[in-house]
């Protein structure tokens, strides 16, 4: 089997162009093919022709993530002589290539394989509605108006600009190398005569303008090389080198590690954040960057620090309903599509979004642990005080000790938690709920946030802030187990509803509150146990919602289907607690759905149709991004979860607690980055045990296996402990 995401279409991407294509790379107008910039599709119509017949690539391909490579054959090209007994089927073929950058470069060669000279015409169609994506995406493109023409003959330049006093959008087109051009109906026309045995080679540049500016594409070449060398070059930094013994696990690292470093953002602010995903969210999303750089911190650290940065930089100084937006809060997403540029919604700059400051605190926190990279840590502190305010100024609505959020824009987002589908907070009869509205993981995360970011507060000399973030930590803590542990299930309620009740359908918010710790270790053994059950793990991964629930649908965003990112997170949680079976199980079915894929790529989320003889792969939520720069951390994450590392970069210190599944017997990971150490670390089984040895080749760190707190063995081990120090 090879699922493919998206099987209808191919992309080239970098930063903010991206090109859509059909399988044999047409752009024809239909659907969302066509060549974006910014969220606005700037061409709709892109195609090539030879003496006025379309030309349709029998080979098409990406190559990396910002190319597409094809050929062709010239049209009657497969003519032969009679004279001729031996003859190839084609006399002269077409090279075709399209570099996505700042903008566009094609690419179109003439490989003459004949004895003859070859006299044709090259034509470029061309289109432009300037669109949205995901209007274009979902086949009701809106333009806002007529599109105007006009063509500069002398220097070959075609412009193509929107009539429209709400949007500033146009594209300039040129052909390159003084080749004779003409334009006529929607058409590029260069003739040209390619020698006998000869090559003629045509390059244009699409070149978007956003509110004035031009943007002009680099020159287009195809990027090669290891893994490393293009995390590399792209990120500023090695990643380790991992050697699994399992080839699965080895080609789904290596995809998510190019995925990463194929996302960035590359704005001034900060280059390395990384977008949310292909195609549909090629823009900035806080808690997306946020999420994303916490979870690859074992891999990378430089899309963590630089979102930290770029939602530090974006975090709001005053009040605006339209945009839900608070002193303090922080991002939820900025772009620039055209229905956010002509103020048809908020999301140019939108705030509504309780998870994005939560994360930020707790993320500021780790990114500390991991790096000891005191200066960036302090720098930021301040955001991070003034979502702390914000969230206990704004986001107690009631002032009851809990987060509970509500949409003040009439055209915002509707929840404003991990799960910010309209419909994905149901009760257990599967209604959905209005706001305001408590979810479980906002409480578990604030209570992360608060432990994670004591130790920046400690490294700013403010003690006392620290010691009293931690007694509000714990205080919460109680108060979360209080309200929210359902007793009889063995779970976490979703939420509470507008009234404070419970909301009882099993979910995967559940899990977690296992990663931040809130659990008991009784409570969070029986969370696990849950969340593997048949109704929650389908054999691929851990639901989103119960099958029991009326509202499940295994297709549905929120309400059914199968995160990656979540089960990275869901999978740390189980590390935390212990709960070795369970972990197992979950990272198998990962690495097991990523075999599935087209280059072990994983989407954004996968339907939560059961793993049996009636379905042997779970099908794809139709709408999935991929690459999704979540669902490539997710992995890193899984890798972390499975060797139990909790770093502490500050004290030197790196806590282990490793264990491989039978099917993973060995890893190896080369230049593991902690502070400014780097480790080698070879962990393998032994038996049904897993040992591990480690290297310093530079640094200094203090290496030591220890059990999370919140596991069994660590309560025994502090009894044991307690016992021989008496």
């Amino acid at each position: 089997m090879e699922l493919r995401t998206r099987p209808h279409q191919r992309f080239a991407y970098r930063h903010r162009s991206l090109l859509v294509t059909s399988p044999l790379g047409l752009c024809t107008g239909e659907g969302a093919e066509g060549f974006y910039f910014h969220n606005t599709r700037m061409l709709s119509r892109l195609g090539w022709t030879i003496d006025g017949q379309q030309v349709t690539p029998f080979a098409w391909s990406e190559v990396g993530h910002e190319a597409l490579l094809g050929y062709a054959e010239v049209p009657e090209s497969q003519k032969l002589h009679e004279a001729e007994v031996f003859s190839e089927v084609a006399g002269a073929h077409l090279e075709l290539a399209a570099f996505v950058s700042d903008g566009l470069r094609l690419r179109a060669e003439i490989a003459n394989y004949t004895h003859q000279d070859r006299q044709l015409v090259l034509g470029l169609d061309l289109a432009a509605d300037f669109s949205g994506t995901a209007e274009a995406d979902a086949g009701q493109p809106d333009p806002t108006g007529p599109v105007l023409t006009s063509w500069d003959p002398d220097q070959r330049r075609l412009e193509l600009r929107l009539d429209s006093d709400q949007l500033d959008r146009a594209v300039r087109i040129q052909v390159l190398h003084d080749l004779d051009a003409d334009w006529d109906e929607g058409r590029l026309t260069i003739p040209l005569s390619v020698p006998a045995r000869g090559r003629r080679r045509i390059e244009v540049v699409v070149c978007p303008i956003v509110d004035g500016r031009e943007h002009r594409p680099a020159p287009g070449t195809f990027t090669v090389g290891s893994t490393a060398a293009v995390v590399a070059q792209r990120l500023g930094e090695e990643p380790p080198l991992l050697e699994a013994s399992n080839a699965t696990v080895q080609r789904t690292w290596d995809t998510a590690l190019a995925d990463l470093a194929s996302l960035p953002l590359g704005i001034q602010e900060g280059p390395h954040a990384l977008i949310a995903g292909v195609p549909l969210y090629d823009q900035f999303f806080g808690r997306d960057t946020l999420t994303t750089g916490w979870q690859a911190l074992l891999a990378l650290r430089t899309p963590l620090r630089d979102a930290l940065q770029v939602n530090a930089a974006m975090q709001s100084q005053r009040i605006d309903d339209w945009r839900d937006e608070g002193p303090g809060a922080m991002i939820h997403q900025a772009g620039d599509a055209p229905a956010s540029a002509r103020g048809d919604n908020p999301f140019d700059r939108y705030y509504g979004d309780y998870a994005t400051p939560v994360d930020y605190v707790a993320m500021l926190g780790q990114y500390y642990a991991w790096t000891g990279d005191r200066d960036t840590a302090l720098q930021l502190l301040p955001a991070a005080r003034r979502a702390l305010t914000w969230l206990d100024r704004y986001g107690d609505l009631d002032r009851d000790g809990l987060l509970e959020y509500r949409r003040r824009s009439q055209k915002g987002v509707r929840n404003q938690g991990w799960k910010d589908a309209k419909n994905a907070i149901v009760d257990a009869e599967g209604q959905v709920q209005a706001d305001p509205l408590v979810t479980c993981e906002l409480q578990g995360y604030w209570y992360s946030a608060l432990r994670n970011i004591a130790a920046v507060f400690v490294a700013a000399g403010d003690r006392l802030y620290a010691r009293r973030l931690l007694g509000l930590a714990a205080r919460l803590r109680r108060r979360i187990n209080a309200r929210l542990w359902l007793e009889d299930v063995g779970i976490y309620a979703l939420g509470l509803d507008s009234e404070g009740r419970p909301l009882t359908p099993v979910t995967s918010n559940a899990g977690h509150m296992l990663l931040t710790g809130v659990a008991t270790p009784e409570q969070g053994q029986r969370v696990a146990a849950r969340l593997m059950q048949p109704d929650m793990f389908s054999g691929w991964g851990i639901r989103t919602l119960s099958t029991d629930n009326p509202a499940y649908n295994p297709f549905s965003y929120h309400l059914g289907s199968v995160w990656a990112v979540e089960q990275g997170t869901i999978a740390a949680g189980f590390g935390r607690y212990g709960c070795w079976e369970e972990l197992h199980g979950l990272a198998r079915g990962l690495f097991d759905m990523a075999e599935l894929f087209t280059a072990n790529r994983i989407p954004e989320a996968v339907g939560g149709l059961p793993r049996d003889d009636e379905h042997p792969h779970p099908g794809v939520y139709p709408q999935a991004n991929a690459p999704q720069s979540w669902s490539a951390s997710g992995t890193v994450l899984m890798i972390q979860a499975l060797l139990g590392i909790r770093p502490f970069a500050p004290g030197h210190l790196l806590l282990l607690d490793p264990r491989l599944p039978d099917w993973l017997p060995e890893l190896k990971l080369r230049g593991l980055r902690v502070g400014n150490a780097t480790v080698d670390l070879h962990v393998w089984r032994h038996g049904s045990r897993t040992r591990w040895r480690a290297q310093v080749p530079s640094g200094r760190l203090l290496i030591r296996q220890r059990p999370s707190l919140r596991t069994p063995q660590a309560r025994t081990a502090r009894a044991v402990e307690s016992l021989v120090s008496r």
